[in-house]
């Protein structure tokens, strides 16, 4: 999904429920960060919307949600969610980050920090999760010290933290290695 579909969501958001601020917890919300971003990495079709200051109104979002005449006319859409969604690290709310002014009538978005995100997709765990995180850590979008960092200010389960370090350690060491053979083979 391009920053302008994004835009085009926020800006329905806005006029469907008079909320001039959303909170975008997917892998959207990479575009706060990097409004450029390839769309091979923010492939998916949906928006995680949360109206940031009447939370009651994220549900009007349904109106532009799945198989919604919205959906079916454009192909993506607003999914409302809410903040029990994502397990999140402590103080992400803090390290929230603006979305690049574009064509949103107006409305702002804010969007997890890369870092924060992948720790939400790590303690997920679906293989779709997964495969997001990889590319995170190849495209060096997120570092090992500062995921491990956060994952100790998340409130998971020990045995989820101990699965989440270790795929933190599985993608960084995977990334290393196809760094390396690059370079080797880049010498011959």
């Amino acid at each position: 999904m391009k920053k302008q579909q994004v835009d085009h969501i926020l800006r329905a958001a806005g006029r469907i429920t008079g909320e001039k601020q959303f909170v975008i917890i997917g892998s959207q919300s990479l575009h706060g960060k990097f409004p450029d971003i390839a769309d091979d990495i923010v492939r998916s079709v949906e928006v995680d919307l949360i109206a940031k200051r009447n939370l009651d109104r994220t549900e009007w979002l349904n109106a532009i949600g799945q198989d919604s005449p919205f959906h079916e006319s454009f192909g993506y859409y607003a999914d409302p969610v809410d903040e029990t969604s994502a397990t999140l690290p402590s103080g992400w709310k803090g390290r929230l980050i603006n979305l690049a002014p574009g064509d949103t009538g107006g409305v702002r978005g804010l969007c997890l920090d890369p870092h924060d995100l992948a720790i939400a997709k790590y303690v997920a765990g679906r293989e779709k999760d997964m495969v997001f995180n990889r590319e995170l850590v190849v495209r060096g979008i997120v570092a090992k010290e500062r995921l491990i960092d956060l994952l100790e200010k998340t409130a998971i389960e020990d045995q989820v933290r101990d699965r989440v370090r270790a795929c933190i350690a599985r993608d960084i060491d995977a990334s290393r290695v196809a760094r390396d053979s690059g370079m080797e083979s880049d010498d011959d």
